[in-house]
């Protein structure tokens, strides 16, 4: 009887391991685990992986100049043997997902005029296949503000989908700024609904465009719905939150990030952002709910189920960056929220109740003239912070003795008080940085082992406000840093990474990690760099250093986690279990998107692609590559 069960459980894994295995959305389940239950590939054969083929989209966009540039973020969808795969500039390209060829190419003729913030970004679309008649539809929210909807067969615009296949998104939004309202992630459908959060810039004054939330009939497009972060109904328990009525008068809030959904329980998960702008809320004062926050909505109408703030009355930049991820733990469905400030907050699906205990601890005061910081701020007691929390003159790293001292005399200089030190009017030191910690690469969610992978930058940065008549000082005295206006306010914002002459950072390495941790206990079962300074420093720096990054991994059933994302050239592979790096290839620039991995054809091979092309705020070239890879 035992060599009987043997037989079976093995005739069992020998039919799964033949079995198609689809990548059908863009965390690979509407809930974001961004986990394949394929096998093929393990850590024993994993140093076998070879290129299968390569596509260049010819959409790398780099006219410094004129401030056009492209970040390829996206992660394909493969559903019925075809891998989709959206560009910068959101042309949809089908290919066949064993050989790469081009099956056919869909131009939605974006306007390129306007600031796009990041630059040209596309995240990735959505898929929704009509129970009705089998047919497969194609969603990709543009950066000039379309929702757009094509035939997956061939690339056609759905005819009955607003006017011949798309949506204005930008109809009833007030822009000062084309192209300060635009999309970089995909929308979501849950059941019969589209779902669009949007994103926009930073830090260009107060009132910056709504950052609703908004549902739209998956067939014709029709409004269905509309959830704006910042409460403007004098009744919502939230608006009390915004003190002398400030959310009539305050924008964002968005959801730039990635959405989640349970079908099942028809609700859809939002990460918002900050309210406009980051850096100064004297024009916003109070808690600011429902921004900075995840929050749960009704799929089919958008109101709101239950909401859990991460940031209150934010002042850094702290939006909530990554996908809500829905997964089980003993028994019990929950939202794992990775943040900027290296947080991972583990709610409750159906209430939004943290599974494990929150804190509200004091945290230091502004001293800026108008401006209140909130005097404590939630922390998680597990899983412990998994990024840095301060760093003191003492820990000023530098190459040589010069770019020590340098970065001690920075971070001596400035305002230095921890996590959530407030901007000042003589600079502050912000760690974690505004990019994380964790941004939008997330977490990935490996269910049989107990085990979430995630990101953590550690790049620290020094926020420094001035009065508004000295803006021309704040440029003379910071050339090259990043500038904002805060326009309605009576300051303006200076924004740099506290960085040696060496153009590396002046807080100790390592500088970006990955984590391993076991969610149902909280406990970090494994941390290690990811990446090396050898494509960032004048000098071949091997050191296992890791590099900062904001793109994120794949975990396998084979026990195998996948990831890019280092500012060196390479893709990796590491062991779940252990943390161990397994292989790595090189590419021809920095892979700044979360891969995937799929199974064509029964009894096919396991591929693993990534979109490889840099990104336009970081230091790397950018390119066009989809690189698969397969075991020989």
């Amino acid at each position: 009887m035992r060599h009987f069960r043997l037989l079976v459980f093995g005739a069992a894994l020998f039919a799964r391991a033949g079995q198609v295995e689809e990548w059908p959305v863009y965390g690979h389940d509407s809930g974001g685990m961004r986990h394949s239950p394929l096998t093929d590939i393990t850590p024993r054969n994993v140093t076998s992986l070879k290129v299968a083929w390569t596509y260049r989209t010819g959409d790398a966009v780099d006219d410094r100049q004129a401030g056009l540039r492209s970040s390829f973020q996206a992660t394909p969808l493969m559903i019925d043997g075809t891998l989709y795969v959206v560009t910068p500039l959101n042309r949809i390209i089908a290919l066949d997902a064993e050989t790469g060829a081009v099956r056919w190419k869909f131009d939605p003729h974006l306007n390129r005029k306007g600031d796009f913030g990041d630059g040209f970004t596309c995240r990735g679309i959505a898929a929704w296949r009509d129970p009705r008649d089998r047919k497969l539809r194609l969603y990709v929210a543009t950066q000039d503000a379309r929702l757009v909807s094509i035939w997956a067969a061939d690339g056609k615009p759905v005819a009955s989908f607003g006017g011949n296949g798309e949506v204005n998104l930008a109809r009833g939004i007030i822009e000062k700024h084309r192209g300060e309202y635009h999309f970089t992630s995909p929308p979501a459908v849950v059941r019969d609904v589209v779902v669009v959060g949007s994103a926009i810039n930073d830090n260009n004054r107060t009132d910056m465009p709504d950052g609703a939330v908004r549902g739209f009939d998956v067939r014709t497009g029709d409004p269905r719905w509309t959830w704006d972060p910042i409460p403007k109904q004098k009744d919502d328990p939230a608006y009390a939150t915004w003190e002398k009525d400030s959310a009539l008068r305050t924008g964002a809030g968005n959801a730039w990030s990635i959405l989640s959904v349970d079908a099942a329980r028809d609700l859809v998960f939002v990460p918002t952002g900050s309210a406009s702008p980051d850096f100064y809320g004297g024009e916003r004062l109070g808690d600011n709910r429902y921004a900075n926050s995840v929050v749960a909505l009704r799929g089919s109408t958008g109101k709101l189920v239950w909401s859990f703030q991460v940031v209150h009355h934010d002042l850094w930049d702290y939006d909530v960056p990554a996908q809500p991820v829905l997964l089980t733990l003993n028994g019990r469905d929950v939202v794992a929220q990775a943040t900027k400030m290296g947080h991972i907050f583990v709610l409750d699906r159906e209430t939004g109740k943290p599974v494990f205990p929150v804190e509200e601890r004091p945290v230091p005061p502004s001293d800026v003239p108008g401006e209140r910081a909130s005097p404590t701020q939630p922390f998680p007691t597990l899983p412990p912070p998994l990024s840095r929390y301060s760093l003191k003159p003492g820990e000023a790293w530098g190459l040589t003795f010069w770019d020590k001292r340098r970065c001690r005399e920075l971070i001596s200089g400035a305002r230095n008080e921890g996590i959530f030190t407030p901007p000042s009017l003589r600079g502050s030191i912000m760690t974690p940085g505004n990019a994380g910690g964790t941004n939008w690469g997330g977490l990935t969610y490996d269910a049989a082992r107990g085990i979430a992978v995630v990101g953590d930058t550690r790049m620290p940065f020094l926020v420094r406000l001035y009065k508004r008549e000295e803006r021309e000082l704040a440029r003379e005295q910071h050339p090259g840093a990043e500038f904002a206006p805060m326009n309605g306010t009576p300051y303006v914002m200076i924004r740099f990474p506290l960085m040696s002459p060496w153009g590396l950072p002046c807080s100790p390495p390592p500088w970006g990690m990955l984590h391993g941790v076991e969610l149902t206990t909280g406990k970090v079962k494994w941390s290690v760099p990811l990446g090396t300074p050898r494509d960032l420093s004048p000098l071949p720096l091997w050191f296992h250093w890791g590099t900062p990054f904001v793109a994120g991994a794949i975990t396998t059933a084979g026990g195998v986690t996948f990831i890019g994302a280092a500012l060196d050239y390479y893709f990796r592979a590491f062991d779940t279990a252990t943390g161990t790096e397994l292989w790595k290839a090189r590419i021809p620039t920095s892979a700044q998107a979360v891969p995937m991995t799929y199974r064509a054809k029964p009894g096919g091979k396991q591929y693993v692609a990534v979109a490889v092309g840099g990104h336009a705020k970081l230091p790397s070239k950018l390119a066009d590559y989809i690189i698969a890879y397969t075991l020989p």
